[in-house]
């Protein structure tokens, strides 16, 4: 947006996901070559000078008092927490988008920029909490147990409904990569437990293909016995502890 005051506009910030070298553009009118070069040399300071793009035009528009400086004092290295959004400034409004990882930092960058202006300045605080995707995961699992007829590696139906659920939210999540992992109780010999363990979670890996989540994304393994979560001395310990579980890797 470039309106009859002096405008800068920032994005897309980098995504999380994303490599280290992603591009950040930067936008709009400034007044004079001096507030180009400011926010430039802040920019390049905070992500490096080769991710900074550049496409700031000069002149044309008159600043509020110390427009140069409340800007550049807004430009700290707590922006780069910011993923995939925009620092828009319009005058003296300054509208803030995009993900951050807490609502503590979420409030906290909302405020430094706002410390960082004068009162005549209005921040619109528009940066929401990002999911995190073992968050997510976790949620719609829900301590269930995801059910396989008994002694072997095929589904239950009530096992393939939960599977539906889970690969509905791990499709929300592009890219992420997932460690399917099998656990059993110890009834039985330990070795034969891995080796069900094994085949059952590459049941589940072989069936969230199916619904269209990449293979190459999901790794399977087979923990056996060795890692319960309760004790293995009841029917409903040993029930819990035959379990599927996604962890996710990056």
């Amino acid at each position: 947006m470039i309106g009859p005051l002096a405008c800068a506009l920032l994005g897309p910030l980098p995504a999380a996901a994303a490599p280290t070298d992603a591009p950040v553009r930067v936008s709009g009118v400034v007044p004079d070559e001096a507030t180009r070069a400011q926010i430039l040399t802040r920019l390049r300071d905070i992500y490096g000078a080769g991710r900074v793009i550049d496409a700031i035009e000069v002149g044309g528009v008159v600043p509020p008092p110390n427009w140069k400086t409340h800007v550049g004092n807004m430009l700290t290295r707590d922006i780069a927490d910011i993923h995939g959004g925009k620092i828009h400034v319009d005058g003296t409004r300054v509208e803030l988008s995009g993900k951050v990882s807490n609502e503590a930092l979420r409030q906290q960058i909302a405020s430094r920029v706002a410390t960082a202006l004068n009162p005549t300045y209005v921040v619109d605080n528009g940066l929401v909490v990002e999911a995190r995707a073992q968050d997510v995961i976790d949620a719609t699992l829900a301590d269930r147990t995801i059910e396989f007829k008994s002694g072997s590696a095929t589904l239950t139906d009530a096992g393939i409904a939960i599977l539906d659920e889970m690969a509905a939210a791990i499709g929300r999540f592009d890219g992420a990569e997932i460690q399917v992992v099998g656990h059993t109780d110890n009834s039985g010999s330990r070795m034969a437990n891995i080796a069900l363990s094994l085949a059952r979670a590459n049941a589940v890996r072989d069936y969230l293909v199916t619904k269209g989540i990449e293979g190459g994304r999901i790794t399977a393994l087979g923990a056996g016995p060795d890692k319960p979560i309760t004790t293995n001395d009841t029917a409903e310990g040993r029930a819990r502890n035959r379990r599927i579980e996604f962890r996710i890797l990056k």
